[in-house]
């Protein structure tokens, strides 16, 4: 929320109104973090096809790398937005280009640790995945993708969130 106050002087009124901003920040959370995860995707799809095919779908049931590649995008959205929030209730300045971009690497690396790292490993285990992972389930492709996902996500959410 941003404070805007006007103070007449001709009559000594004064007036404050609240803008939000955040419904642009939340829309450009999503955008970016759709295309970094659709970005992250593509790298998976190449490098980790089994991830994308079968342990991401087995997540909620489902199989194919379809339903994984579209489910790898609405958690990039998600996650997109966590972000969007993140700076901002940090009161995180993200105008700038390569303070946003090592923002978002930095929580590349955060989300592969705490969700790729753990938090997978431990959901697939719970819902009898045949993908199941070790845990930890520490893995340097994995992290490399992430760390573009949070690149990409950082470097598009200055640019998206002057526009959405």
């Amino acid at each position: 929320m941003i404070r805007v106050g006007t103070l007449t002087m001709a009559s000594e009124t004064a007036t404050t109104r609240l803008e939000s901003t955040t419904t642009a920040s939340w829309r450009a959370g999503v955008a970016a973090g759709s295309l970094a995860a659709a970005v992250m995707g593509a790298m998976m799809g190449v490098q980790m096809r089994p991830v994308l095919e079968v342990a991401i779908p087995s997540m909620y049931g489902l199989t194919g790398g379809t339903a994984g590649f579209t489910i790898h995008v609405a958690h990039g959205a998600i996650l997109g937005v966590a972000f969007a929030g993140l700076a901002s209730a940090l009161h995180f300045d993200l105008d700038r280009s390569l303070r946003s971009l090592g923002a978002g690497v930095g929580y590349g690396v955060v989300l592969w640790a705490v969700l790729a790292v753990v938090a997978m490993p431990v959901w697939l285990g719970a819902v009898g995945s045949p993908a199941n992972p070790p845990l930890p389930n520490v893995n340097v492709t994995s992290l490399v993708g992430h760390v573009v996902y949070g690149a990409v996500l950082g470097a598009s959410y200055p640019m998206l969130d002057g526009v959405l």
